[in-house]
């Protein structure tokens, strides 16, 4: 009899355990605001090596350790940083390959890959599962230059500066959205919040969305850069819908698309974006992905957009002196041309 109440005490303490377990491993609870929602303010960095799209050669999503290492050294920052490690100053001033625009040391694109949960991640794209975005094949369909690695600017036309491309212009850059998404330098984001509204500015020429919680979209003959936004809370997220972006600023839906975005505190020093793109007239079905928004203690910094006081005027001139020559702008090579692959 002794031995069957061991027993049973025995079988109990293991069917609590789960539970007890369970209530050590609790979730995630954020910290509120005043009036009760899930706290977001601060400065985020959006800066990692990770990429939207998946890069060439990745085994999948998430890598090991040992698959980061070799994405980290294929990438084309770490590349051309490598590149001009041994080049001096004069050297560097010097470059002759104009593609390659700013020179390393002026990029910020982050250090790493980015992780969520801990583990690597070799794109934001999470579905599909090849980690890029689904394209309809159709004709003549633009496709969104944020989502690429380059920019065609030289075949645009050059006879006036409304020609020329928005960022090119210090207008407009489209790192904000609809989707937001890492670049090269400028990745620090400032979420700031209010009972009636929330505001998110990139330093990326300090684009701005200012979002009214539980309020109603424009009517459609009113796009708005990086889309017109509305939000509201579910329990510890705030969810975001997107839609109506103004068409010059060729971004990743069209006047018929809706980007749903979701910002959790993951924990203190991050917060998890996920986003779903729905617009049947540029994919062939619905897609999802997901970033990281590191905290940091850096502001953002002064976005001072000098390019179009001397590259525009450059630009025209460049294509008067191909007209007398009796030449056009031809394709523009590939960013970083003649950076070696690295092993």
């Amino acid at each position: 009899m002794r031995y069957s109440s061991i027993l049973a005490s025995v079988m109990c303490a293991l069917a609590v355990a789960p539970a007890a377990l369970a209530q050590g491993a609790r979730a995630y609870d954020p910290p509120k605001t005043s009036w009760g929602v899930p706290d977001l303010t601060g400065f985020f960095s959006a800066a990692s090596l990770t990429t939207m799209t998946r890069p060439a050669g990745a085994s999948g999503l998430i890598v090991s350790d040992e698959e980061a290492a070799k994405l980290f050294n294929k990438n084309i920052y770490t590349r051309v940083a490598k590149d001009e490690a041994p080049l001096s100053k004069a050297e560097l001033l010097t470059d002759a390959n104009p593609d390659r625009a700013y020179n390393r040391f002026w990029m910020d694109p982050g250090a790493d890959l980015g992780k969520i949960n801990g583990q690597y991640r070799s794109s934001w794209i999470v579905e599909p599962a090849n980690g890029q975005i689904p394209y309809l094949n159709t004709p003549g369909l633009v496709r969104s230059s944020i989502a690429s690695s380059e920019e065609e600017y030289a075949d645009l036309p050059s006879n006036n500066p409304e020609d020329r491309g928005l960022s090119e212009r210090c207008v407009f850059f489209g790192t904000n959205g609809p989707v937001m998404t890492n670049t090269m330098y400028n990745n620090t984001v400032q979420i700031v919040q209010s009972p009636t509204h929330v505001m998110i500015q990139l330093e990326m020429i300090h684009e701005v969305r200012v979002i009214p919680i539980n309020g109603q979209h424009n009517p459609a003959e009113i796009p708005k850069w990086a889309g017109d936004s509305v939000g509201h809370y579910e329990g510890n997220t705030l969810v975001v819908e997107t839609i109506n972006p103004m068409p010059r600023q060729n971004a990743l839906i069209s006047s018929k698309g809706k980007v749903t975005e979701r910002f959790t505190r993951a924990n203190d020093g991050q917060i998890l974006y996920q986003y779903i793109v729905e617009d049947p007239s540029k994919y062939s079905q619905t897609w999802k992905g997901e970033m990281p928004l590191n905290a940091t203690d850096q502001p953002l910094y002064e976005y001072a957009c000098h390019e179009g006081n001397y590259s525009m005027f450059n630009l025209l001139s460049g294509a008067r002196a191909f007209e007398r020559e009796g030449r056009s702008n031809g394709k523009r090579k590939a960013i970083f041309a003649g950076v070696p692959d690295a092993e």
